[in-house]
């Protein structure tokens, strides 16, 4: 699985990033062909707490402008919902990743403390 923005963090980085508030987000985009039109999700991009997801979304954004409406009937359904998608922060994808990077590694000397 390809992340963008995860800078050579470890596991437990990643987890104490993410109980910080930090999220994984995928962003829509849409290009059409005339009478085809083609749907698809970017690669898992890790927005960090306080970090805006707009600026990971702009390129998805703008590339479904661009080409996403010129088909026909698809690209002028789809084009709008990827826009209002990707403007709204995309698509949180925080428990599905944070599942398959599994248990953090313990830490030396201090307990795991769960809050209820």
């Amino acid at each position: 699985m390809d992340i963008k923005g995860l800078d050579g963090l470890t596991v437990g980085e990643v987890q104490d990033e993410v109980r910080r508030g930090a999220k994984f987000v995928v962003f829509s985009y849409c290009m059409s062909f005339l009478i085809i039109t083609l749907r698809r999700s970017s690669d898992v991009h890790f927005v960090r707490a306080g970090q805006s997801a707009f600026v990971a979304s702009l390129p998805y954004t703008l590339l479904s402008l661009v080409i996403g409406w010129w088909g026909f009937p698809w690209g002028l359904v789809y084009t709008p919902m990827a826009v209002i998608q990707n403007l709204s922060g995309g698509t949180d994808v925080t428990l599905a990743v944070m599942e398959q990077l599994g248990p953090a590694p313990m830490r030396q000397g201090l307990p795991e403390v769960q809050v209820k």
